[in-house]
């Protein structure tokens, strides 16, 4: 599924990033790569999500939102 259309509060695993060279270095920069797990927080509008990423709170476009490929995480308890 796309990054957007997850559920506010869960985290996924990114499966895969799909957007424009320049935008992927930036995001494997700010720490989003494959197999990275990510929380979404939040959704505005019109695609527009808030994730949180080591630590950290990204806001990404719908553009960048639907190039990235998540999958639910699984728990190990």
């Amino acid at each position: 599924m796309k990054l957007y259309e997850g559920e506010i509060g869960k985290t996924y695993i990114v499966y895969s990033v799909m957007v424009k060279n320049a935008v992927t270095r930036r995001l494997e920069a700010l720490g989003v790569n494959e197999m990275t797990p990510v929380v979404l927080m939040n959704k505005k509008g019109k695609g527009t999500v808030i994730i949180k990423v080591r630590g950290t709170r990204l806001a990404l476009g719908r553009r960048i939102s639907e190039g990235i490929e998540i999958r639910e995480a699984v728990n190990h308890e």
